[in-house]
């Protein structure tokens, strides 16, 4: 399908550019009204994971993926759940190991290609639940998972329940995606992921003493953390293998289901194929929004308690046909 024509206008005129499209909502936007039912389910390798639900009794069920370093408290998760639920849909927000909550037990933490987590959450949703219609959507990281989940499909098969997904702000192309955090325009994500993942990795040393941080306070880049903790934690030989193993592009091609990529052009952290052109104009079912603003994120409209983003959401959701 061609790309698809956008109707953000963009945000009030304060919002400069594209970084203040990113850091103004994710610093000062408050989303009230939003009380969670938690529920901590089991992994299959004898971990947790922390799922918090909106159930009203609903037949549509949206299941929502949050970012790095982020959680079901952060202030996009907490919109799109409210939006959602407004509108006739329960809603479960799980959150990654080690997210929003205690630390998970096992030595791993969590990355952009743990889509095995993703099929537990569905799995379990579709045990405890029975809903007509499911939709997934996932921003940024949690769009990656989304997008590896469904394009494994061929291996593992979906529940029938699921027509179709949504990725706000994904990077598609991760490691492309990777390499703007080296830019200095894009230090301040750097330093505000670094110092997340530096505190949560000494609280899985504590856990596991075996974990050398000796060299922790040394790392001032994501690519040297990656490159000295992320990889070898999670079973990789050097970030760069990481990088390849974590990138949701090659799954793209392989999603049956109905697909809107919303990535906004002057987006601080997508570049190159993280703008799937090619594919979307071969693919019936794989719709690419690009608006010219947009931020990481962000999607601002002046005057209104929710973004573009998750308004196009809920409307490509409930009225694109199904397959």
């Amino acid at each position: 399908m061609p790309v698809v024509s956008s109707n953000y206008k963009g945000p009030p005129f304060y919002y400069m550019n594209g970084h203040f499209e990113t850091i103004i909502p994710s610093m000062s936007r408050k989303i009230e009204g939003v009380n969670y039912q938690r529920e901590q389910i089991e992994t299959p390798d004898d971990d947790f994971l922390n799922l918090d639900w909106l159930k009203n009794g609903h037949e549509k069920l949206l299941i929502i993926s949050h970012g790095l370093e982020g959680g079901s408290d952060r202030h996009y998760v907490k919109a799109m759940a409210k939006l959602f639920t407004e509108n006739g849909w329960d809603v479960l927000a799980w959150n990654n190991r080690s997210c929003n909550g205690e630390m998970n037990r096992q030595r791993i933490l969590y990355h952009h290609a743990a889509s095995y987590d993703v099929r537990t959450v569905v799995d379990h949703a579709m045990a405890v639940g029975s809903y007509d219609e499911v939709a997934m959507v996932g921003m940024s990281m949690g769009g990656g998972q989304t997008i590896r989940y469904l394009g494994e499909e061929p291996g593992f098969g979906l529940p029938q329940q699921i027509k179709k997904a949504v990725a706000i702000s994904v990077p598609c192309s991760l490691p492309e995606s990777v390499d703007t955090l080296g830019l200095r325009s894009n230090k301040v994500y750097e330093k505000r992921f670094l110092n997340k993942l530096k505190d949560k990795l000494r609280r899985k040393a504590a856990q596991y003493p075996d974990i050398d941080i000796a060299r922790l306070d040394e790392v001032k880049t994501l690519e040297a953390f990656d490159e000295i903790y992320s990889a070898p934690l999670h079973g990789f030989s050097s970030r760069a293998d990481f990088y390849v193993h974590c990138n949701p592009f090659p799954f793209i091609s392989k999603i049956s289901k109905e697909l809107l990529i919303l990535n906004a052009l002057n987006d601080p952290l997508l570049v190159g194929n993280c703008y799937p052109y090619e594919l979307a104009k071969g693919m019936s079912n794989l719709h690419l929004e690009a608006p010219e603003r947009g931020g990481h994120v962000g999607f601002v409209i002046g005057g209104s308690e929710y973004t573009y983003s998750e308004l196009r959401t809920l409307e490509f959701l409930t009225e694109t046909p199904m397959r």
